[in-house]
């Protein structure tokens, strides 16, 4: 699954009839489809009233001598995805779009969020609210200043901004006689009340030893090694992120959607370890498991989440030094420690250190996409046989595809919403359908699934573009100069310790020979049983650079506006190239295990060794998958799969349809089965 760089969202869908037809995308030209000027405004149905809690909200701010009030769209851990609870921005303004900023003033209320979002946002937002179609702190500085007088206060809640995007606040406004004001109690909350969904109370509990690298003694150890060797000798590291407290501890939950994570910090010195959590939440199994009765160096403290500042503010008064990682720390943490004594990197060492996946991890990994392999092939096999009906469409599919990785060993629900677009929807790369908004799938159109599972051994994520009919000639050569993109980027050789971004080029290379593009990342690393975009792996400019035992997904795509969308996505294991020549140089073991579409695939456009990779790769599928469904008696699946990673050959394309090898395979094996 690509990571948003732009994309866009369903909500475009509102302006054609997508749900019944074969609609082209309309063009608005920017125009709002709110119309506010008259009296009464025209507004669409579908939007929120805000006023009363927008009259409660200057009443707070009234209170805090504020002259204007930030409202972010994240959570105090810089999640990517965040719960309900902390859906501040979408409750304030009724817009619930992935992301966006909200700011008031004690006049004006405005919204800032890119062009993904515009569509959904006017459906959604009442004349309150104004809408920026820009990102970034320097347009909201510059409206902040037109807007409040010299000596304005502006307030925010420093645990919903990270450390550089404070900075930018406050760089953007010095000298402008405007103040930042940092108040911890959050204004959104007091107004929100006893409506905001209760903090999570589910169980908090350990991984099973068999699901897990390393314990987490040994994993803890490990960082205290790093401290010890640090040069500036950190007496302490803080963990912000979620994923690292649960990567550390082997803890897991379900506070956060799509990840298994659970609120907390950590902060973990050469003789105490102490986590910040809701100890009612632990059982007395997982008590015991932490150790967490006992006081010496290898037991963990558990104090409550809610006093984490004001115990690093404790900390801090100290003889020490604190490392934190400023990617996944907030500025709610950053303030309380005096600069002089913060040790700083982008990355935590957790972070770093997760990032590799050591051999039992690896396999684990890998075993995961096995079972994901599974459920996905019985997915396209049900959809040969149920798409000419015409009684499947995007969300009975993303529904049923999930329901699949439901059934699989170990499974912990999807790591994500499930994209699954048909024709002109394929085109926008970021969509999800809904229940009320999809589109029927069809024989005669191009048909993208992008979706992955969460499983206690690993986390999975795969795309791939399929067509039952007859596909144009320009989406045959699109679909395969996407899929030599990616075989390139697979087998490539690289010198160790080179950065993804150096060889991002490789998966764009076919496309760029003829003048095409993708407007996304090209991979993101992902984790054991943690996020499916786990940072800092993958081939953009911020990621660190590739080392033996990371895992990252290499996914080139195209988008013919209107029309269909390709994107070929598998995840791969760096591992150690044997060259000719002795030297360290690296290359990609693919773990993803469904093979692509061949009523897509050009033959005539594989050079030789694109053939051989491929006919290797296939029979890698049919040696990890097939044994795998005769196992479980997926005879029709099995079958399918076989006719599916029957050898390619450069004589001719092969324009065999999946519709027509489905009906051999029908004739041969009896009795269908979903």
């Amino acid at each position: 699954m690509a990571r948003a760089h732009g994309g866009c969202c369903p909500w475009l869908v509102l302006l054609c009839a997508c749900a019944w037809g074969h609609p082209k995308a309309v063009d608005v030209g920017g125009q709002d489809v709110r119309n506010c000027s008259i009296n009464p405004p025209y507004l669409p149905v579908t939007v929120v009233n805000t006023t009363v809690s927008l009259a409660a909200l200057r009443q707070q701010m009234q209170i805090q001598n504020l002259s204007a009030y930030i409202i972010p769209d994240t959570d105090a851990h810089m999640n990517e995805y965040i719960s309900q609870r902390d859906e501040r921005r979408a409750w304030i303004t009724g817009f619930t779009g992935s992301a966006g900023t909200a700011v008031v003033t004690m006049k004006k209320a405005a919204v800032w969020t890119d062009s993904r979002y515009w569509t959904q946002a006017e459906r959604q937002m009442d004349c309150n609210w104004e809408l920026h179609k820009e990102v970034g702190t320097t347009p909201i500085v510059t409206w902040l200043l037109t807007e409040i007088p010299a000596g304005g206060r502006v307030g925010f809640d420093p645990f919903l901004l990270s450390i550089d995007t404070w900075e930018s606040y406050d760089l953007a406004l010095q000298g402008s006689n405007r103040h930042l004001v940092s108040i911890i109690t959050n204004l959104v909350d007091l107004v929100w009340g006893s409506e905001r969904p209760p903090v999570p109370n589910q169980p908090i509990y350990a991984l099973q030893e068999a699901f897990t690298g390393s314990t987490w003694q040994e994993k803890v150890s490990g960082v205290r090694s790093q401290m010890q060797k640090h040069q500036k000798a950190p007496t302490a590291v803080l963990l912000s992120a979620l994923e690292e407290t649960a990567w550390l501890f082997n803890l897991r939950a379900s506070d956060i959607p799509y990840n298994p994570f659970f609120y907390s910090y950590a902060l973990l010195t050469d003789s105490s370890i102490r986590l910040f959590a809701n100890k009612s939440r632990f059982s007395s199994e997982t008590l015991t498991y932490l150790n967490s009765s006992c006081t010496g160096p290898m037991c963990v403290q558990i104090e409550d989440y809610s006093q984490v500042r004001d115990s690093i503010q404790a900390y801090a008064l100290g003889d020490v030094r604190i490392w934190i990682g400023t990617s996944y720390t907030t500025y709610g943490i950053y303030e309380v420690i005096p600069k002089e004594k913060l040790v700083t990197d982008t990355y935590s060492p957790v972070m770093m250190t997760k990032a590799v996946k050591n051999s039992k991890e690896q396999a684990l990994l890998k075993a995961s996409h096995v079972r994901d392999a599974v459920a996905v092939i019985r997915y396209l096999v049900w959809l040969e046989k149920n798409v000419p009906k015409g009684t499947v469409d995007e969300f009975s599919g993303a529904e049923l595809v999930d329901k699949f990785r439901g059934e699989e060993e170990f499974s912990s629900g999807p790591s994500f919403q499930t994209i699954s677009a048909s024709g002109l929807n394929a085109a926008l790369p970021h969509y999800s359908p809904t229940r009320e908004l999809n589109r029927k799938l069809s024989s005669d159109e191009m048909y993208l699934l992008d979706s992955g599972g969460q499983y206690w051994d690993g986390t999975t994520d795969i795309t791939r573009t399929v067509h039952w009919g007859t596909p144009s000639a320009f989406q045959k050569e699109a679909y395969t100069r996407v899929l030599i993109g990616n075989i390139d980027l697979s087998r490539l050789i690289f010198p160790a310790a080179t950065s993804g971004r150096m060889v991002e080029a490789f998966a764009r290379r076919a496309l760029w020979d003829v003048g095409l593009n993708y407007g996304h990342g090209t991979g993101h690393g992902i984790g054991n049983f943690l996020c499916v975009h786990e940072w800092p792996v993958g081939f953009q400019s911020n990621n660190i650079a590739m080392a033996k035992g990371m895992f990252t997904s290499i996914e080139p795509g195209y988008y013919k506006d209107g029309e269909f969308g390709i994107r070929l996505e598998d995840v791969a294991l760096v591992v150690e190239a044997k060259t000719k020549y002795p030297g360290s140089y690296l290359t990609f073991e693919v773990v993803s295990f469904v093979p692509y579409d061949r009523n897509l695939i050009d033959v005539s456009l594989l050079s030789p060794e694109h053939l051989q990779y491929l006919n290797r790769y296939y029979q890698t599928i049919r040696e990890k998958v097939g044994p795998e469904l005769q196992k479980r008696q997926l005879l029709e699946e099995f079958q399918w799969l076989q006719q599916h990673t029957e050898p390619l050959s450069a004589r001719a394309p092969d324009s065999t349809s999946w519709a027509s090898v489905l009906v051999v395979s029908t004739l041969a094996i009896p009795g269908w089965s979903v």
